[in-house]
């Protein structure tokens, strides 16, 4: 089974920065992307960030240029550089990781994290 941890969620006053980590285990061969979403209380689950395993990345319009996204495939773990943070920000932020396979030749689509919580106070 792949697991998905996260860490590095917390509190922070605007302006502040966070860094968030997700170490993917289980004996993982490859992953495809990996990614970071979040969901605020009354809102839709959205994309964060997201980064393939050749490097390439997106972001939501409304973290560019304050957020960066980064992976270390050798280790299978993921980042989420956040800077200039606003109460905006706050969120339970998720895990992704996408086309997972491992050493013992098995396969998942998808799997999630348990989320960790941000928010940023004004």
């Amino acid at each position: 089974q792949v697991q998905l941890v996260e860490s590095g969620g917390g509190l922070v006053q605007a302006g502040g920065s966070l860094r968030l980590s997700c170490a993917a285990s289980g004996s993982i061969f490859r992953i495809n992307a990996m990614g970071w979403y979040r969901q605020a209380p009354g809102k839709e689950r959205e994309l964060v960030a997201g980064i393939a395993s050749g490097g390439s990345t997106n972001y939501a319009d409304s973290v560019k240029g304050r957020f960066t996204i980064s992976r270390d495939n050798a280790k299978d773990t993921v980042y989420l550089q956040m800077n200039s943070l606003k109460p905006e920000d706050t969120a339970v932020y998720y895990c992704n990781a996408q086309g997972i396979t491992t050493n013992y030749g098995r396969y998942y689509p998808s799997s999630w994290g348990q989320g960790t919580q941000v928010t940023v106070s004004s």
